[in-house]
């Protein structure tokens, strides 16, 4: 079997397919979230925290000059370390982490069967009809 054959037989096998297409989802799906958390969740908790933008969160390493915007600073080539930025990172991640969860378990739920009530066992003779067949069976002899 030649090396392209064998390729498109792993190409093209389901679980291949199935693994891209969730790449794919999973990226527009991170896009929405990032949306949520910059657009939606950060300007209320930036409301909440008194204006602080996380985005200008950030410490110049180089030297004791005060930039106004992470862009100046950046702009102005210092060494920066942007805590702002890993606040954000960890924002992100927790909604993120927080969604799958809760679509696994919505899947989940889908997909649990119903547990079925086992079956009653059949009713078996009672005690007088068993004894009523022995007393039957002992006539005939």
């Amino acid at each position: 079997m030649g090396f392209i054959s064998e390729f498109k037989e792993f190409a093209l096998k389901g679980n291949v397919m199935d693994m891209a297409v969730g790449v794919i989802i999973g990226g527009a799906f991170g896009k929405i979230v990032s949306s949520l958390v910059d657009d939606v969740l950060m300007p209320v908790i930036s409301l909440a925290t008194g204006g602080i933008d996380f985005n200008n969160l950030f410490i110049n390493l180089s030297d004791d000059t005060k930039y106004a915007t992470l862009d100046a600073a950046k702009e102005a080539g210092a060494s920066l370390l942007t805590y702002g930025t890993f606040i954000q990172n960890v924002f992100d991640f927790l909604i993120i982490a927080l969604c799958i969860f809760l679509m696994i378990k919505a899947m989940n739920k889908l997909n649990r069967k119903k547990e079925e009530p086992a079956p009653e066992a059949p009713a078996g003779p009672t005690q007088e009809e068993l004894l009523t067949e022995i007393r039957d069976l002992l006539k005939k002899k």
